[in-house]
């Protein structure tokens, strides 16, 4: 008994715990809905006060007008304005919605009708997508399918506060979104990608964030298609829509999403042209013109109390039965609020009037929601509305946060269905021979991502191509072992496929039977269908610049992917399929925001390079940040010459000069070293013994890469191959010949034991000389310090050092075009000219390296020879601030390249092989004055600088060519150009 008694009174505490909690999650809510709603109760006087001034100043058939919306465009000529001013000042039209047109354009009608009005207008947009929808010149945020593969709703909340903004900015106060329609039917022709889903749920999840986001920040939500028009296999544009589904299904499924809405105040409602004979029988009456489902349903059942919209009275599923004023009349005795795209407001006016008189509706009835809709009115800031500020305005609506939003959006979207064998993110590079095919349309975006990551040869086709061409196309693709296909043509179509060809699909199913193929579908979800069977496929739900160029980082573990589908297409494609898949960290690529820096300040970039330019400081140039694994800033600046032959672009390859010396042979040196197969602290003359007994052999190693060995800066080899300005026979031919093979220059060939004779006068040089009363040597740079250790490197790998490194470091990270000896490679056309050499080579030299002494060492050397575009020199610093792994590979290891990066003496700033920052505060060096004291990188005598900063996460890349066409043009040094946008970089991350 006293169990029993005990077991009662803890159900009664529970009861009562779970009463106080509900109770006060009862209080909580409605204390954040007072603190969101920006009428607090101590405001509501000051609300009706203004209603009613508004209403009692205006007759009752004025009043009429606040319940007539028509359409307004600001891409249309004088005329159009005229009728909607006619309209404004004769029918005290209660607002206007905007289509197609101009942001500018619009502001300034929207500021004029207005001025205009006898009561503020209701401004609204049916802008599911954002105003991109009917504006031009503005971001596009996704549609509702994109947004329901996401898998949280924290960002939609956040697109529907930005829409928020961009509405204000544009005096509109209404957004005719979300579409709440369950789309259960993959052939609706309508909704589809309008739709976040076919589960009930999820779209309610979905569009609750997207109302809230409008109306937690002052823009009216409008949840449509009411009841639903997720199952309809025509469009109510054009016809009425059937639905035959019971009234049961239809509150379960259907209006699930409503209800969620309207218990999180939902303000408004757009009711939809159907015919549905479960909620009203009558023949082709529309729902919208249902006394049942606008006022009994929707107001009654369901507990709405908020501003019921039509959908637009022009479209046939109600214009093909009713005329203009008439149909007007039935929507409003249906019980609807305000009467939207009206085509005769005079006539419906004139109707409602004399339905007042036949007692068909009461003044009351009409006047209560005149006042319904002022309140609203009110709500939206229309009491205290004032004209649109239009200076600028393009700007604040793309503002960059607007920016990096979408493309959080797009990509968190992006689905990954199917994996086999786990190919997904690719991995081991070097293993591949990658092409790309884009089929039925512009691929452009997509593909040029593609080779930030890999070496990738570039097809496309068009749409329906025929068995001829697919055959070519076949034969093209047979030596690549990877290809990834970009499915562009993709339409909203459902009776035709999607446009998605037949024959395509079968081509497709035979090339991944032969080959490791990737597919990506660029548009509508539904088309996948035909893709079901593909090993490895990726649906983006929109073909745009952001989906194009965010799929490669997902494909190639740049980012993670996030996406499930939240529709069924096949039995293969099922809801939920996708969901997480881990990338792998290589570089993305964003805009500044998304690493915390400032695009604007980052902008003086630009001034920079444009000034320097002028200056003639070089002729072009490219400028790269990365911040935190991500790309944010990467720009081409200039010509390729001053001539302005070429301009220069992102792609651009340039001769990086002294920038060798740590991307091709300290990396080398470092890879050794962390598998211990150097001792730093050991003489070169234990790696190479025929240095034994000359003044090399016992130099230290630590010593030959902190340049504190006593070696002379460099020594002009060239000269003693050189005689009267001319080149001796005995070193060079203008043609290859048996004994002369090495590459010089193009038409120049050095003879093959040119690079003996070169070691051994490196050999032979002197030392420097001891300073009085030093036992070691002080600091003096020097490029002998690489010829040692290129040899040292070579000696132990037994390999060349460009084949070495390209082996293990490369072609593993898929760096295409870093290498030595460029031409050999690519077009000469892609790589940037340095020096006209008049005084040894007597040619312009472009695509073969600068430097006199790489170059007869056949473009090979240890201090010179490597070429490569900015994202190149990226990859390999974000390795070194990876400590060593990249993607899916490790090659050094943390404690060597903290070792090699670190200051090394008291005598200089230098680390060994790295540049480094003066350790004194407030100067920088070859570095900016701001970079932190752990930065280190190097400089190139053409024009280049890399540098990386592990405690900001930090890189940047400069590249020039300030040789041409004469490397005396100091002006790059004498300007301080590289340190300078050093410094603006760590200006653009500190907080403003």
């Amino acid at each position: 008994m006293r169990i029993k008694v005990w077991g009662i009174l803890i159900t009664l505490m529970v009861v009562f715990q779970a009463d106080a909690v509900m109770g006060w999650e009862k209080v909580n809510e409605d204390r954040k809905r007072e603190e969101r709603d920006p009428l607090s109760a101590k405001d509501q006087r000051k609300q009706m006060a203004w209603v009613d001034s508004v209403f009692h100043a205006q007759t009752f058939e004025e009043r009429l007008g606040q319940l007539f919306m028509v359409a307004a465009y600001s891409n249309k000529d004088a005329r159009h304005r005229q009728e909607i001013a006619r309209l404004i000042r004769e029918q005290q039209l209660g607002g206007l919605i905007f289509f197609q047109g101009g942001p500018v354009r619009q502001a300034n009608l929207t500021n004029y009708y207005q001025s205009i009005s006898p009561v503020p207008l209701f401004i609204a947009m049916d802008a599911e997508w954002g105003i991109n929808m009917r504006l031009d010149s503005v971001i596009a945020f996704p549609k509702a399918m994109t947004l329901g593969a996401l898998p949280q709703e924290d960002l939609i909340y956040d697109m529907g506060k930005e829409m928020a903004r961009q509405f204000k900015e544009l005096g509109m106060h209404i957004n005719f979104a979300p579409v709440v329609d369950v789309n259960s039917n993959p052939n609706n022709p309508v909704i589809g990608y309008r739709a976040f889903g076919e589960e009930k749920r999820l779209v309610a999840k979905k569009s609750l964030a997207y109302m809230k986001g409008l109306q937690d920040h002052g823009v009216m939500a409008n949840a449509k298609h009411f009841p639903g028009h997720g199952d309809t296999e025509s469009d109510s544009h054009y016809t009425l829509p059937v639905i035959n589904h019971s009234e049961n299904r239809i509150k379960d499924i259907d209006l699930y999403p409503y209800r969620e809405l309207i218990d999180q105040d939902l303000m408004s409602v757009m009711v939809a042209h159907l015919y549905i004979p479960s909620l009203d029988s009558e023949r082709n009456k529309a729902s919208t013109l249902s006394k049942y489902v606008v006022s009994d349903l929707l107001k009654t059942q369901m507990n709405f109390n908020g501003l019921v919209f039509t959908d637009a009275l022009n479209m046939k599923g109600v214009s093909n039965f009713y005329k203009p004023g008439e149909v007007d009349l039935m929507a409003l005795l249906a019980g609807n609020d305000i009467l939207v795209y009206s085509q005769d407001v005079p006539k419906a006016k004139e109707m409602i009037l004399q339905a007042v008189e036949e007692g068909k509706i009461s003044k009351e009835e009409i006047d209560n929601r005149v006042k319904k809709i002022l309140k609203a009115k009110y709500w939206a800031g229309l009491h205290q509305n004032t004209p649109i500020e239009t200076n600028k305005l393009l700007d604040r609506i793309n503002g960059s946060e607007t920016k990096l939003l979408a493309e959080k959006l797009f990509a968190e979207a992006i689905t990954v269905t199917s994996n086999r064998n786990n190919v997904l993110p690719l991995k081991h590079l070097d293993l591949h021979n990658f092409a790309s095919l884009t089929i039925g349309g512009d691929g452009k975006v997509f593909q040029e991502k593609l080779s930030k990551y890999a070496s990738f040869d570039h097809f496309e086709l068009p749409k329906n191509s025929d068995v001829g061409a697919w055959s070519q196309m076949e034969k093209k693709l047979a030596g690549h072992s990877t290809v990834v296909v970009g499915i562009m043509g993709v339409t909203n179509n459902p009776s035709k496929g999607f446009g998605i060809s037949g024959a395509d699909i079968l081509y497709l199913n035979k090339l991944s039977q032969e080959k490791t193929v990737i597919t990506v579908l660029f548009g509508n979800a539904y088309a996948s269908k035909k893709l079901s069977e593909m090993p490895h496929h990726i649906i983006t739900f929109e073909n745009n610049n952001f989906t194009q160029s965010l799929t490669p980082e997902v494909i190639f573990g740049a980012r993670n992917a996030y996406g499930m589908l939240p529709v069924s297409i096949s039995e293969a494609l099922r809801i939920g399929s996708g969901g997480y898949l881990e990338g792998l960290g290589r570089l993305s690529y964003s805009i500044p925001e998304s690493q915390g820096l400032n695009s604007r300040k980052l902008a003086e970039i630009d001034q920079v390079m444009e000034i320097s330019i002028a200056k003639r400081a070089f002729p072009g140039g490219v400028v790269l940040v990365a911040k935190n694994g991500q790309v944010v800033f990467e720009k081409a600046y200039g010509h390729y010459d001053y001539n302005k032959s070429k301009p220069v672009s992102t792609e651009t390859v340039y001769d990086l000069a002294s920038i060798t010396k740590v991307l091709a042979t300290t990396q080398a040196v470092m890879f050794l070293a962390s598998r211990d197969l150097i001792d730093m602290n050991l003489p070169i003359g234990h790696y190479l013994p025929e240095l034994n007994g000359t003044n090399k052999g016992k130099l230290i190693l630590k010593d030959i890469m902190a340049h504190e060995a006593g070696l002379v800066a460099f020594i002009p080899h060239y000269a003693k191959t050189v005689e009267a300005g001319s080149w001796k026979n005995e070193y060079y031919r203008e043609k290859p010949e048996q004994e002369f093979t090495l590459p010089v220059s193009n038409d120049m060939f050095a003879r093959n034991s040119l690079r003996d004779s070169i070691w051994s006068w490196t050999l032979k040089s002197d030392l420097r000389k001891l300073e009085p009363g030093r036992r070691n040597y002080s600091y003096v740079y020097s490029d002998l310090t690489m010829y040692l250790l290129q040899e040292l490197v070579e000696r132990l790998t037994n390999q060349p050092l460009d084949d070495f490194v390209s082996q293990n470091f490369y072609e593993p990270l898929g760096l295409n075009s870093l290498t030595f000896n460029p031409v050999k490679k690519m077009p000469q056309y892609l790589i940037a000219p340095t020096e006209d050499d008049i005084t040894f080579r007597k040619r312009l030299i472009q695509g073969y390296v600068h430097d006199p002494g790489a170059a007869m060492y056949g473009g090979v050397a240890g201090h010179a020879g490597l070429f490569g575009k900015a994202n190149d020199l990226a990859v390999m610093m974000q390795l070194m601030l990876n400590g060593g792994k990249y993607g899916d590979v490790e090659i050094l290891d943390e404690k060597t390249i903290r070792d090699f990066t670190k200051r090394q003496s008291q005598q200089s700033r230098r680390g060994w092989g790295w540049d480094k920052p003066e350790p004194e505060r407030g100067k920088g060096g070859s570095a900016g004055v701001l970079a932190s004291k752990s930065t280190f990188g190097h400089t190139g005598f053409t024009g280049t600088c890399v540098w990386a900063d592990p405690e900001n996460e930090l890189i940047y890349v400069f590249l020039s060519n300030r040789v041409h066409p004469n490397a005396n043009n100091n002006i790059l040094l004498k300007d301080e150009i590289r340190t300078k946008i050093h410094d603006i970089i760590y200006q653009a991350q500190r907080k403003s």
